[in-house]
């Protein structure tokens, strides 16, 4: 009896039951490592994966990073207005390397500026040019063009000009005279036109016959067409006209008519009349005989003369 109070003292009870309990708990809860006396410190969690960016490449030589089109803050592109594209006469001409005499008068002039802006402006109606090649210019007279004025070679380079863009196929549909930039006088500035075929053209001056040799350039703004010959216009060919003749002068003695009358009239030569008043009638006569006979007229009036005052004095 006594064994047996031994085996179930309370010290063996307790720790019966505490290792129950510990069985119970361990079921009921995950595992846990146990803790040490000395702690490490936490570990920092590795970072996000992050993919690698491509290394930057250095811009190519002369290209342009700034924006052709900046970005307003709204975040739409700024309207552009598109500039209509510029054309220089000159510089077209230059590249056929046949026109040198041709573009050292439209600069000397100073018209080439006039038909630049001509092409710029919205409302015209193009242009159209007759260019002669310099060969055309070496079968004018030697000197003609040094010969001309300022306001000439002006005259000569509008005459090569038209107010408005004809492509090949529409000279059939000028009326001629065609009107140039010269002017449109039908006797001085006549240029005619006519075309065989469609496509061969030629021009007729009064003073010269060139024909259309080639097209030097075309868009729908400008047409230039080479000429085989410089189209000079009659107004530098013929002379220049005459002034209208003053107005007659009201018909009349003239004041010499009225002077010689005046003198052969009362009132004129006093001293001639006085002389003539005293004399006699007969010496009145031999005067007029002198005037009428010249110098053997004079010789018989001063004898007579002589003679009949020496009767009056007797």
């Amino acid at each position: 009896m006594k064994t047996q109070q031994s085996l179930f003292s309370p010290s063996i009870l307790l720790l019966l039951a505490l290792a129950f309990f510990h069985t119970i708990s361990a079921q009921l809860s995950p595992v846990q490592a146990p803790l040490s006396s000395n702690p490490s410190p936490p570990q920092p969690s590795p970072p996000a994966f992050t993919p690698p960016s491509p290394p930057a490449t250095a811009p190519a030589p002369g290209f342009n990073t700034v924006p052709l089109v900046p970005v307003t803050p709204s975040g739409a592109p700024t309207p552009t207005v598109p500039k209509p594209p510029s054309i220089d006469i000159v510089q077209i001409l230059r590249k056929a390397k046949r026109f040198s005499v041709l573009i050292r008068l439209l600069k000397t002039t100073q018209l080439i500026n006039q038909l630049n802006s001509q092409l710029l402006t919205s409302g015209s109606g193009g242009l159209t040019l007759f260019a002669p090649e310099d060969s055309a210019f070496s079968k004018l007279k030697a000197g003609f063009l040094n010969s001309l004025s300022d306001r000439q070679k002006v005259e000569l380079l509008q005459f090569h000009t038209l107010s408005s863009f004809i492509s090949i196929s529409n000279f059939d549909t000028l009326t001629n005279p065609v009107q140039t930039q010269a002017g449109d006088d039908p006797k001085r500035l006549q240029l005619n036109v006519t075309t065989f075929g469609g496509s061969q053209v030629s021009m007729a001056t009064g003073a010269v016959n060139a024909s259309v040799t080639g097209t030097v350039y075309t868009d729908n703004k400008l047409a230039i067409y080479q000429v085989d010959k410089v189209l000079l216009p009659l107004d530098l060919v013929l002379p220049s006209e005459a002034p209208a003749p003053a107005p007659s002068k009201a018909k009349g003695a003239s004041p010499k008519t009225d002077k010689t009358k005046t003198g052969d009239g009362a009132g004129g030569d006093d001293s001639d009349n006085g002389d003539n008043k005293d004399l006699p009638a007969e010496a009145s006569s031999a005067v007029s005989m002198s005037l009428k006979f010249g110098a053997k007229g004079i010789l018989v009036a001063i004898v007579t003369g002589i003679a009949l005052m020496g009767e009056a004095m007797m």
